[in-house]
Parts: structure tokens; C-alpha cells; sequence
């Protein structure tokens, strides 16, 4: 199996490039299953149905978010209609939707999609550590292939969560920061890793922001209003090679796309 993980989609920017790119990409890398973190895709904060039904529509099997899920209240009502759209599955009980989605391709391989969220600077949740166990424990034996989108702030815990599941997953790939990292490699165990995907969205930013409006506030302290920047688009994303058999990553890649 071929997955593609496409990093932080960042308002109207980053999913028109998924829009204009996706196609091409599944057909020329040989992608079996995309998956994508739509967190930030409306306007750079949340995701709306109607945008996750476009995501959809462009190719994007799986969604997986972070700690901007609850921002458009009327994705609450809306997990029920779409599960594959994910919240964090560390988050507390009784929080709307699922952070786990079994996929199934159309030659019958079964993929769990999983997605978790970081506790260093970020909201209080449940351990996503114990949390990852209990998910991997009750997964159907048939399941070999296990993707893992780990949404967390510091690299530290990024890695730490890296070994911890190396040998029990088949790829752990971070997001949040919205910058890639280069430590794109294969654990000891057999698990395909990258601390962060980077962001599928505009460059010429800060982390996708205008940039003027985030320099007034480190230099003055006062609060702004933040807009989606623009231009510079670029898609980031890691490819990964699984073994269906056994599970474990024989490749994996960074693949970047640049847009107008």
C-alpha cells in the first residue's frame, strides 16, 4: 500500500492546491489512500461540513484535525453524518465524533486512521499515550496497516510518541506547527516518522498568517485580527510504502507540490 499524508490545510489557499493537484498526484505517485489534516482549511481556523464534503470530493479519503476542531460550531452536529472526519481520539468523553476511522481500499486492504493530540501547550486531554494503546488494542486483528496523525506542539513529545508506538504502527507523522521538519526516516520497529508535515497552504506567512498584523503584536503586545495570507502556495506532504502483510513502512518521503 502507497498512503500520502497531506500536512495543515490552511484556508481558501491550501485547499484550492489540493484541488488543483490532488488528481494528478494520486495518478502519477501510485497513491492508494490520502489522508489530510483539514483543521485549519476553514479560513485558517476549523472546518466546516461543507468544506469537508469538498475535501472529499478532491480526492482526500480521511480527515484528521487538532485543537481547532470545535471553532465552527456547526461541525458538532455534523460527525455523525461523516465519519471520516476525525477529532483528536484523546480528547474527553462525551466530545462529538470519533478519533479513529477504519478505511478500506477498493482491493480490500484495511487501514486505521488514528488521530491524537499533544498535552504540552495545548488544551487538557487525556493521555494521548494510554490513549494510543487502547485504540491499538481494540483494532481488529485484520487491520495491519495504522497511520497516526500526532497534532502536538513541541518536538519533544512529537518523538517521544514516535518510539513509543515504533514497531506497533505503520507511520506517525506530526502536524501543528505547520512547518516540515527533515527527519523524515523509518524507526528501528518498522514505523515510518516525521516530526511535522509542514502546512499545505501560503508560505509568504507566519504559519500561514498576513505577516504584518502578527509583527504588531510580538512588538507591541496587543491583540489583532488575524488573516489567511496570500500567495507563495505550497502542498506539503510525506509518502509512505507499507507492507500489507506485516504492516511495517518500506519507504517513506517527503513530497512537496508549489503552486502559483
Amino acid at each position: 500500500m502507497r498512503l500520502i499524508f497531506i500536512g495543515d490545510i490552511f484556508g481558501h489557499a491550501g485547499r484550492r492546491i489540493v484541488a488543483d493537484h490532488l488528481e494528478d498526484i494520486r495518478a502519477t505517485e501510485g497513491i492508494d489512500v490520502v489522508i489530510a489534516n483539514g483543521e485549519n482549511s476553514a479560513a485558517g481556523f476549523g472546518i466546516t461540513p461543507g468544506i469537508t464534503q469538498d475535501l472529499i470530493s478532491y480526492g482526500v479519503d480521511v480527515i484528521t484535525t487538532g485543537n481547532h476542531i470545535w471553532d465552527k460550531k456547526e461541525i458538532l452536529s455534523y460527525f455523525v453524518h461523516q465519519p471520516r472526519l476525525l477529532r483528536p481520539a484523546n480528547y474527553p468523553d462525551p466530545s462529538p465524533g470519533s478519533g479513529v476511522y477504519i478505511h478500506e481500499t477498493p482491493t480490500g486492504v484495511k487501514i486505521a486512521v488514528i488521530n491524537l493530540q499533544g498535552r504540552v501547550y495545548m488544551a487538557n486531554t487525556d493521555c494521548p499515550f494510554r490513549k494510543a494503546d487502547a485504540i491499538l488494542a481494540a483494532l481488529p486483528s485484520d487491520v495491519k496497516v495504522k497511520f497516526v496523525d500526532f497534532h502536538a506542539e513541541v518536538t519533544s513529545e512529537k518523538i517521544a510518541m514516535g518510539w513509543y508506538l515504533n514497531g506497533r504502527v505503520s507511520a506517525m507523522v506530526g502536524t501543528h506547527t505547520h512547518i516540515p521538519t527533515a527527519d523524515t526516516r523509518i524507526l528501528s520497529g518498522g514505523t515510518a516518522y516525521q516530526t511535522d508535515c509542514g502546512m499545505t497552504g501560503p508560505y509568504d506567512s507566519v504559519i500561514g498568517v498576513e505577516k504584518d498584523p502578527i509583527l504588531h503584536k510580538f512588538l507591541s503586545q496587543q491583540p489583532v485580527k488575524m488573516e489567511p495570507a496570500k500567495g507563495m502556495v505550497e502542498l506539503h506532504s510525506v509518502i509512505v510504502d507499507v507492507d500489507d502483510a506485516t504492516g511495517k513502512a518500506t519507504a517513506v518521503r517527503r513530497h512537496v507540490v508549489y503552486g502559483d
